[in-house]
């Protein structure tokens, strides 16, 4: 069987280690075919950042723990150097950056932490190794899936008129995402998460929203009824 990767931008970890779930994701990872990886970007988001800062020094130390266990790996175990990721980090991230223009500016889009799990997947795709990025950021989606939307989200946002630099779409193609709630759905299928309760998987969805997933009520909604026609 071929390896199969999960890439983890720090959007998803933050929400999973802010409502207590970290042992939910140990519980998916002892099931999944293949590994969980971040890149050296969002261990710094994740890890050596918030370290040294006592508001987030315990969740940091929970996600060090999951790194020393091999429950979260990085780029070195599939062969791929953190340089040739920094180098495709940088490309994707000025492209990205330079995609939208409103009064007479470059709106900043993203970072290097989410860029560099973008970066890394178009490695693992040249590789033909199986992957997809876990995030919870809606940006980051936007741009790659309907980045249309953005220029309109722009417009209402900023008041301004928003010149796009549609040439720059070809570069965030071809890449599949999950959210922490998608996550949470398969271990809630799965029975990994820990607590038994008839009302578990709306706490669990409401909980992920509340501190940090990008998921509508609607969206909520949705799964939830996929789960009980799932039970019919």
């Amino acid at each position: 069987m071929k390896e199969k990767v999960i890439i983890f931008d720090a959007s998803t970890l933050i929400t999973l280690a802010m409502n207590g779930l970290l042992e939910e994701l140990k519980g998916l990872k002892k099931i999944f075919p293949g590994k969980f990886i971040i890149t050296n970007e969002v261990k710094s988001e994740v890890i050596d950042r918030p370290i040294k800062i006592k508001r987030f020094e315990l969740e940091a130390m929970k996600l060090q723990t999951l790194l020393d266990l091999k429950f979260l790996e990085l780029p070195s175990v599939l062969g791929i150097q953190d340089s040739e990721i920094s180098k495709e980090t940088e490309v994707l991230m000025s492209i990205a950056n330079t995609t939208f223009e409103g009064g007479g500016k470059s709106i900043h889009l993203v970072d290097s932490g989410e860029i560099s799990c973008l970066a890394l997947s178009k490695i693992l795709n040249e590789k033909k190794i199986m992957n997809i990025i876990s995030v919870d950021e809606r940006t980051i989606r936007m741009l790659c899936e309907k980045p249309e939307n953005l220029k309109e989200l722009f417009q209402k946002k900023l008041k301004v008129r928003i010149n796009v630099e549609q040439k720059n779409y070809s570069h965030f193609q071809n890449f599949r995402f999950i959210r922490s709630c998608e996550l949470l759905y398969v271990a809630y299928k799965k029975k990994v998460i820990r607590w038994k309760n008839k009302n578990i998987l709306d706490a669990l969805l409401y909980g992920l929203k509340f501190k940090g997933c990008a998921i509508s009520d609607e969206e909520i909604r949705e799964i939830e009824k996929i789960d009980r026609n799932a039970l019919k």
